[in-house]
């Protein structure tokens, strides 16, 4: 099986962890002192150049780069909604070679360093490429607390997990394992990221851990983790570039998450990328 690869990962859940590569990106920060005149709109684009396409641990792009374009508005109240979209490998989900992402939601500060964020996420494939009919797209929606320099994530599917269901997958061999049957509506997704800025050369630091669970498909259940360092910096008067640098580790089973070709998608990797905010 050819499974997700998204990570967000910028070193600092505000660049990729697991990326969506982008949907887990940091809301534009709100100056409550700007002055009355200030808008409570707020448009950013990143443009970004990654070595793989990483979605909690698992490649989508088999090694061979990633090109991701993502906008999003937030407002002061807390509401948010962005889109992007990403190149994968057409082995990685059954032919198809375009994510798009849509996403949004809402968060609140509960206490002075206590944040909650309840929101949406939709994978989805224009390509509209399946297995047995089973459609690929998959909707989840996600709980998380930001606490200081730690979130705690929480994401469930209301769906399928990227098609896996007893049509799909139910009952077949992989390897020395049988699969589960009926479908996988209710998999989840628990991650801890941490995310600090070292106290030399301006470095972000970041570490992550999850767990994903394939409801009724535990062949497919895995744990990753990852540790980053990311930079922002500027090239003469062009601002908001940062780049970084991560290490990427799974124990995700080896007769799943492979593609036809033999090429193992949850195999430990670096991750490396550069973009631009605008």
């Amino acid at each position: 099986m050819q499974y997700k690869s998204k990570f967000i990962l910028a070193c600092g859940i505000s660049v990729l962890i697991a990326g969506t590569a982008m949907a887990n990106e940091e809301l534009p920060a709100i100056d409550g002192d700007a002055g009355a005149d200030s808008s409570p709109h707020h448009l950013t684009t990143n443009l970004g150049l990654y070595s793989d396409y990483l979605f909690r641990g698992i490649s989508y792009a088999r090694g061979r780069g990633a090109l991701q374009l993502f906008i999003d508005y937030s407002h002061e109240s807390g509401l948010f909604f962005g889109i992007g979209g990403t190149n994968v490998h057409k082995d990685a989900i059954y032919g198809n070679t375009l994510e798009v992402d849509i996403y949004g939601g809402y968060s609140h500060a509960l206490t002075e360093d206590l944040i909650g964020t309840v929101g949406f996420m939709q994978y989805y494939y224009p390509d509209n490429e399946k297995i047995a009919g089973q459609s690929a797209n998959v909707t989840e929606v996600n709980l998380a607390l930001d606490y200081q320099h730690f979130t705690l994530r929480y994401s469930h599917s209301l769906t399928d997990w990227f098609g896996v269901n007893t049509k799909s997958y139910g009952n077949t061999q992989v390897g020395h394992h049988t699969t589960g049957r009926g479908d996988s509506k209710g998999s989840n997704y628990v991650e801890l990221n941490y995310n600090n800025t070292l106290p030399f050369y301006d470095l972000n630091l970041m570490l992550h851990v999850g767990h994903q669970t394939v409801e009724n498909y535990a062949v497919a259940d895995y744990t990753d983790i990852a540790i980053g360092l990311s930079k922002d910096f500027s090239i003469a008067d062009s601002q908001g570039w940062n780049a970084g640098l991560s290490y990427i580790m799974t124990d995700a089973n080896d007769d799943w998450y492979v593609t036809s070709s033999g090429y193992k998608t949850g195999d430990n990797k670096f991750f490396g990328y550069i973009k631009r905010t605008f």
